[in-house]
């Protein structure tokens, strides 16, 4: 059995040259196969508490940047500024494109204030910094590097 489904404006008469024929019984997966080499790949990668990253902090007003080496879970305060990494992930050396990443959290303590705020929390990217930025007038915030391993990588 097939059902008619028109995929241009609805109108009377014979379905014209838009018209897909899509089968109703037809059976879907539930789930994919998990037999493929890179899916079994990424189950070994480095754990993640085993992962670092390097974060980059620049202070603008007089241009410090300091880097900081951090495993997920891990907390930097420096002056007003406290980095909390989450987690940090790059693509594996087969994937294309490459991608390194870090999900960040960042809060500042403003002047005259007694709490941090949270200025950011999310995914900072180190191939495309423009994805998310830190908006920030004072501190910029970015990931540099995420070191973790692959099998058979060197």
């Amino acid at each position: 059995m097939t059902v008619l489904l028109p995929l241009a404006a609805c109108g009377e008469g014979e379905p014209d040259s838009n018209t897909v024929e899509v089968p109703v019984d037809t059976a879907v997966p539930a789930e994919p196969e998990t037999g493929d080499d890179a899916v079994e790949d990424l189950a070994e990668a480095t754990p993640m508490a085993e992962r670092v990253a390097t974060i980059g902090l620049l202070n603008k007003r007089n241009n410090v940047s300091q880097d900081f080496e951090m495993r997920p879970g891990e907390s930097v305060e420096e002056g007003p500024v406290i980095i909390r990494l989450e987690a940090c992930e790059r693509t594996a050396p087969y994937e294309f494109p490459q991608e390194t990443g870090a999900f960040v959290q960042v809060d500042v303590l403003g002047r005259g204030q007694t709490q941090h705020s949270r200025v950011f929390s999310g995914w900072l990217f180190k191939q495309n910094p423009s994805l998310n930025v830190v908006e920030h007038p004072i501190y910029d915030v970015w990931v540099k590097d995420c070191e973790m391993a692959f099998p058979g990588e060197e």
